[in-house]
């Protein structure tokens, strides 16, 4: 259903094939989304204050995005590659270039205070938590996948059993870099993560992985 500027909301009309957006103002409403992210976490943050912080109004926002997840969501993006599968012939090759990607510098200097910041939301808020899986997990986690399933197609690795649950290793510890150790995630670390977790998980032949038994 349409909801009028009245109400701060743009109708369907201007987000869906309206009038012609102004794409520069994109940029000063997902940077003003992200430092204030940064600076008051994503519980504390509203729509109007991002709107008053860009300079601009709440139709402005709500005529780009549905709302804050949306928003903040587009914003991560816009600091972040589109995840495209290495081919250098390797799976070695082609993790450190992911690697490479994942670890070079955006431009962003606020990644672990915007990632703080949005940790204690994700649990407790579906409409980010749905924005941030479709939109930032689940292209890197097909990426990682296809990595893996051309190392098997080349019969440098064996079949990997429970394939999403290895490629969410990597998420998952520089997600903990970020928020429990609160340092940086930056090329050592990631290599790390190949050479020391990865690569043995992998190479030692089919790997399935188990929940711990209980006794």
């Amino acid at each position: 259903m349409s909801i009028s500027e009245g109400d701060g909301r743009a109708v369907e009309g201007d987000r869906h094939g309206g009038r012609h957006l102004d794409a520069s103002r994109d940029a000063v409403l997902c940077d003003a989304a992200l430092r204030l992210l940064a600076q008051i976490g994503y519980d504390r943050l509203t729509v109007d204050a991002i709107a008053t912080s860009a300079g601009a109004g709440k139709a402005t926002i709500y005529r780009r995005w549905s709302g804050k997840a949306e928003l903040v969501v587009d914003a991560l993006l816009r600091h972040k590659p589109h995840p495209v599968a290495p081919d250098t012939g390797s799976l070695r090759g082609d993790l450190r270039e992911l690697a490479l990607r994942a670890s070079a510098p955006t431009g962003q200097p606020l990644d672990s205070s915007v990632m703080v910041g949005l940790a204690s939301a994700l649990p407790r808020d579906p409409d980010l938590r749905a924005a941030f899986e479709e939109r930032l997990v689940a292209p890197h986690r097909r990426v990682l996948a296809a990595v893996f399933e051309r190392a098997v197609a080349r019969g440098e690795i064996a079949p990997v059993a429970n394939l999403d649950l290895v490629v969410s290793l990597i998420p998952a510890l520089v997600l903990y870099r970020l928020l429990v150790q609160t340092q940086e995630v930056d090329p050592t670390f990631v290599e790390s993560i190949i050479e020391g977790v990865i690569l043995p998980l992998v190479l030692a032949g089919p790997v399935s992985l188990q929940s711990t038994p209980t006794y």
